[in-house]
């Protein structure tokens, strides 16, 4: 199982950012995807997660708003529509999948079986 997530990148406060990863080795329709974020000396936390078929999405109260969360199944791929960023954004964003054809998307590190190498994301004030 691969996820590779791309997109990061420096950008000022109350840029733009669009986040991908991309799913390879499972079937990617069965599984809910979330992206987490990890700032340094924090912990891993739950930035917005989506099911397998988009009907049900989770967004941390801190993103609300500004965040989307996406998929397409056709592609394998996840996205993550970053606006408004600001600086308290900053972390490695990593991308996880736990599989769950009936459509649970949960906050929780250990639902998710798989999970990728992180981008970097930095917000300058």
């Amino acid at each position: 199982v691969q996820l590779q997530a791309s997109g990061g990148g420096l950008v000022q406060a109350g840029g733009s950012l669009r986040l991908s990863c991309a799913a390879s080795g499972i079937t990617f329709s069965e599984y809910t995807m979330a992206w987490f974020r990890q700032a340094p000396g924090k912990e891993r936390e739950l930035v917005a997660g989506v099911s397998w078929s988009a009907t049900s999405t989770s967004y941390a109260d801190s993103v609300k708003g500004r965040f989307t969360i996406s998929r397409d199944n056709a592609k394998n791929t996840i996205y993550l529509q970053m606006n408004s960023l600001k600086p308290e954004d900053t972390a490695v964003y990593f991308c996880k999948a736990a599989y769950a054809p009936g459509g649970l998307v949960s906050g929780l590190k250990r639902f998710y079986e798989y999970w990728g190498l992180g981008t970097q994301v930095t917000v300058s004030s």
